[in-house]
């Protein structure tokens, strides 16, 4: 895992959340991968799965010795297909409305990590699939990766936080015309676009990903979720409230032992022993 500090997390750990599938997450030293795991139907989001995804990210979210998280997939062909369109055919609206939470709360919780999270996008990331790596600060992306907001074309609208967060990546005009028109867009144009952050040759997304993540992890565990804290609430603000939001989260840090941890070691020309 490279220089993280004294000790390296605990390694080779896996968990399941759902019922035999739906969700693994797999330790690597102080790296999380939350993969994916329902390969019969492309991972499309189930009722299960989504609580699969609450349950993992609610554990992953107290566990102080995870300092990044990345978000991947078993299936070959897909990242995730969106929402499971087959199980939704069979509700009542009632029954539809009550579900709304559920799903919701999927999303909610991989948005709502406190550390930084990549998303390891391949195949399809289409619907609630793609606004699941938009719910992550960073996504990589391999050339197969076709991804898109594709609602309006089965009479409802991106319910995962695609009309939100899409605008914030594009822009408003780009994102309307994306949501709008449903189109898939594939590797090339998304890095274009600025619908994925990094691309890479086919096969190397989740590789590249948790190479980032492990990048990520040898900083300060309390600097990394302040930043990303500041980053999040300050988005969107005017300057001057945003400057606050910076400052409050900066005071957090310099008040903490890997503010003198990171000064010393710095002095000390050593690899910093984080706590």
């Amino acid at each position: 895992m490279g220089e993280q500090g004294q000790g390296e997390g605990r390694g080779g750990e896996e968990q399941r959340f759902g019922d035999g599938e739906y969700v693994v997450v797999r330790r690597h030293g102080y790296v999380a991968e939350l993969v994916l795991d329902r390969p019969k139907a492309m991972n499309a989001m189930s009722a299960d799965m989504a609580r699969a995804v609450t349950g993992a990210c609610a554990a992953l979210a107290v566990d102080a010795e995870v300092r990044a998280v990345v978000l991947t997939s078993t299936h070959e062909r897909a990242f995730c297909v969106g929402a499971d369109l087959k199980e939704r055919n069979g509700l009542s609206d009632a029954e539809l409305v009550a579900q709304r939470p559920i799903s919701r709360g999927a999303y909610t919780a991989v948005l709502e990590l406190p550390m930084p999270t990549v998303a390891a996008v391949h195949g399809f990331a289409l619907g609630g699939g793609y606004e699941l790596a938009l719910s992550c600060d960073v996504i990589v992306a391999d050339r197969t990766a076709v991804v898109g907001l594709p609602e309006v074309s089965v009479g409802v609208i991106p319910g995962g936080g695609g009309t939100q967060l899409l605008p914030r990546r594009v822009g408003s005009a780009r994102a309307a015309e994306l949501v709008f028109t449903a189109r898939r867009v594939e590797a090339e144009e998304a890095r274009e676009l600025g619908l994925v952050d990094i691309l890479v040759d086919r096969g190397h997304d989740r590789e590249e990903a948790l190479a980032l993540a492990t990048r990520i992890a040898a900083n300060s565990p309390v600097g990394l979720r302040a930043a990303k804290r500041a980053l999040r609430l300050g988005h969107g603000l005017d300057l001057r409230t945003g400057l606050e939001v910076e400052d409050a989260a900066w005071r957090t840090v310099a008040l903490s032992p890997d503010r003198v941890e990171g000064v010393a070691a710095f002095n000390e020309k050593r690899p910093p022993r984080w706590q």
